[in-house]
């Protein structure tokens, strides 16, 4: 199943494996009150929570709903990931890496944004989010709650954790991903900006001979969450990926689908680099009038995500850094 993620996209070819055992979780209704732009920063816990993480994506749609490559909005969601990693700024260990990239719409000025976390032994683990909302649909009111809010929410608390719980092995860093939608229409060309141009800066700078797995976490908030197996992936993360589902306990989420994506891996993949995209593209009804679900419409709100399910992805997150770790 390859997934094209422009204004307009073909149909998901989902390749079922198995019977789904997982039964939707209720949706969770928003608060009407306003939150603030920028929340102070939640102090560092001893365990992910999908709690947090959830409230974390309401503050950050709140400060940032319509996030488009040029838009105000764009600005205030770098702001918004910003103020929540001062204490790692204040060591130097956040990085901003600005660029400009080529588009259908011209030169545009994008961003990635890097935060590190030191290890006691040399490598790095890497994971990622793209955080902008896509740039055709910027006419319309699609806010991706799920598709780029959640998953920054996500790398945002898996952060607190990791300030509580420094790494013991590979160091640990979270890149928040610019320009991973398509400015006009998906192609190898008009997509993935931001991690194109990340993995060529590290290949030019010796970083990426030093990255022992690149994990994409996208589209992980789905109140029915189901985890694709991603064809295209690094069989031994693949394989690491089902074996933290089993020893989390949450195998029912994981793998009950195949297929095969165009996400951010991509770029690092292609230069050799182990790489994963987790991902979970069954997302809401498919209908003739919404072919792809919920996905890049004004319906990928708030009320279609959980705390359960992002509970569920860092969960799995925690344990793929230890059973990295643990691979070697």
């Amino acid at each position: 199943m390859t997934k094209k993620r422009g204004a307009s996209r073909s149909t998901l070819r989902v390749i079922l494996q198995a019977v789904l055992l997982v039964l939707p979780f209720a949706a969770m209704v928003a608060p009407s009150a306003v939150v603030a732009q920028k929340a102070a920063a939640p102090k560092a816990t001893g365990k992910f929570s999908g709690k947090a993480a959830y409230e974390l994506t309401k503050q950050f749609l709140a400060a940032a709903p319509h996030r488009w490559i040029g838009s105000p909005g764009h600005a205030k969601a770098e702001e918004f990931i910003k103020s929540h990693f001062t204490a790692e700024a204040a060591k130097g260990n956040f990085e901003t890496d600005s660029f400009m990239a080529s588009t259908p719409a011209g030169l545009l000025s994008m961003k990635n944004l890097i935060v590190k976390y030191p290890g006691k032994k040399d490598g790095i683990i890497v994971i990622a989010s793209h955080y902008e909302t896509n740039y055709p649909l910027r006419d319309i009111d699609f806010v991706g709650a799920n598709d780029g809010a959640a998953t920054s929410a996500l790398l945002i608390e898996l952060g607190n954790y990791l300030r509580a719980h420094p790494p013991e092995g590979y160091s640990v860093w979270l890149v928040f991903d610019d320009g991973e939608e398509a400015i006009q229409s998906w192609s190898a060309r008009d997509s993935l900006y931001g991690t194109r141009h990340l993995a060529a800066k590290w290949s030019q700078d010796g970083t990426l001979q030093k990255v022992k797995a690149f994990l994409v976490t996208d589209m992980l908030a789905d109140r029915d969450l189901d985890i694709l197996d991603e064809t295209q992936s690094t069989p031994w993360l693949r394989d690491l990926l089902r074996k933290a589902a089993a020893n989390t306990n949450h195998t029912a989420y994981v793998g009950q689908s195949s297929g095969a994506e165009e996400d951010d891996h991509l770029p690092f993949l292609s230069r050799g680099v182990p790489s994963l995209d987790i991902i979970d593209v069954n997302y809401g009804p498919h209908t003739a009038s919404s072919p792809d679900g919920w996905h890049h419409t004004a319906e990928d709100t708030l009320d279609k995500i959980s705390a359960r399910s992002l509970q569920i992805s860092g969960d799995l997150m925690v344990e793929m850094i230890r059973l990295i770790n643990q691979h070697g």
